[in-house]
């Protein structure tokens, strides 16, 4: 009986701290257009955390120039933050869309033709 105990609390244990790990290294961003909005919409997401975060979210052109940098605040709580850019007047070709959280970079790409 001792023994499956013992397994059970390591199981617990390597399960919780498996779990803390995914949450801890959740960001990710991605894009979608909506050409009949002429719009392009990118979510940055982040796991939720009990401060103020800023991060930096930056748009690349097709030839590798940031062609828009801004800081913007995720508020204590929130896991996620949008910012959009119109279609028409973009260069053709693949963008990069960036953010910067503290030493981690996080990217996603899409192609406007």
């Amino acid at each position: 009986m001792r023994k499956n105990s013992i397994l059970v609390k390591t199981l617990l244990l390597f399960t919780l701290c498996v779990s803390s790990y995914a949450e801890e290294s959740l960001k990710e961003a991605d894009c979608i257009i909506l050409e009949d909005e002429n719009s392009i919409v990118c979510k940055y997401t982040h796991t939720r955390v009990n401060y103020d975060k800023t991060v930096i979210v930056e748009w690349l052109e097709p030839n590798g120039t940031v062609s828009r940098s801004r800081k913007m605040l995720i508020p204590a709580g929130h896991g996620s933050v949008y910012d959009f850019r119109y279609i028409k007047g973009r260069a053709k070709g693949e963008w990069t869309f960036r953010v910067v959280d503290k030493d981690t970079i996080t990217s996603t790409k899409f192609s406007l033709n």
